[in-house]
């Protein structure tokens, strides 16, 4: 695409969904306007894995400056408030902000409720009723207001909004009425999502998880297979799972690839119908 018509100056937000090219544009703006390149990714934190979550190359860090990158460990807490201090301590920089979490580029522009940290023991907790009951049992047991407001059929959203309730004794939808203005309101920025065609982008996805295996993908997993916990966020790198299952024998390469693939077709669809409903007012890219 042509970028003349992309500001020099304004901050610059970069949403799009997996494979979609975000990164080799966040790359070409960078460049022209000296910016830093600020993570929006919320897999992309983590150290644990820089092939499978396609960030940034080490040659790509290396040529302009990036943030937030890989700072994460594999096992630690991490959450969409921890995002958003982090970049408040970069504001005062030309920056562009690049990734395909909604929820990070939401919280941003309009504001994040500044909900208490939930202690491990709650986490542990709703981890063992989830597995043992399912997300209906937490469901049933929120709020009139917050249980209308989450997505029911999303058990992490479901698991999130029972542990403020269990560690505050307030709803989620209250804490949420009572947000702060926005770090960065979108009028003070240049929004652009990228927005592209859908038989392109599925064909960059079917091609993208053989060039990973190529890229070392298998020992990346196999690094991670000590250890391994499901119920991280970290582990939920689109792929991760799947090759884990291949290094302990329970599918073949073959299949863990297809699977991997298929995954990674429905988060994209998943992005791309999250962008159309929450981002009317961002610019479109249109790719390719």
């Amino acid at each position: 695409m042509r970028i003349d018509g992309i500001s020099r100056d304004a901050l610059l937000l970069l949403a799009g969904p997996t494979a979609s090219g975000k990164s080799a544009l966040a790359m070409e703006l960078a460049a022209r306007d000296g910016r830093l390149i600020v993570n929006a990714d919320a897999l992309q934190v983590y150290e644990n894995w820089r092939i499978l979550t396609a960030r940034p190359s080490v040659e790509d860090e290396a040529a302009l400056p990036h943030a937030l990158y890989g700072h994460v460990a594999r096992d630690a807490q991490y959450s969409v408030g921890h995002w958003l201090r982090q970049v408040a301590q970069l504001l005062d920089r030309p920056l562009l902000i690049v990734g395909g979490t909604g929820l990070y580029f939401n919280a941003l522009t309009q504001g994040l409720a500044d909900v208490p940290e939930v202690p491990l023991s709650v986490r542990s907790e709703a981890d063992a009723r989830l597995a043992i009951e399912g997300p209906a049992a937490l469901l049933a047991e929120l709020d009139r207001a917050t249980a209308a407001r989450i997505d029911p059929l999303n058990p992490v959203r479901v698991q999130r909004a029972w542990e403020v309730w269990r560690a505050t004794g307030r709803g989620l939808a209250a804490w949420q009425d009572d947000t702060p203005p926005p770090l960065v309101p979108l009028s003070d920025a240049e929004a652009l999502v990228v927005v592209p065609d859908v038989a392109w982008l599925n064909a960059r996805i079917d091609r993208r998880f053989t060039q990973m295996l190529v890229a070392g993908a298998l020992d990346e997993a196999r690094a991670n297979l000590t250890g391994w916990d499901p119920r991280r966020p970290s582990s939920r790198a689109i792929g991760g799972a799947e090759l884990i299952a291949h290094l302990n024998g329970e599918m073949t390469l073959a299949e863990a690839t297809d699977a991997a693939t298929l995954a990674s077709r429905r988060y994209a669809k998943r992005q791309r119908t999250w962008f159309r409903s929450n981002m009317t007012a961002w610019r479109q890219v249109l790719l390719p």
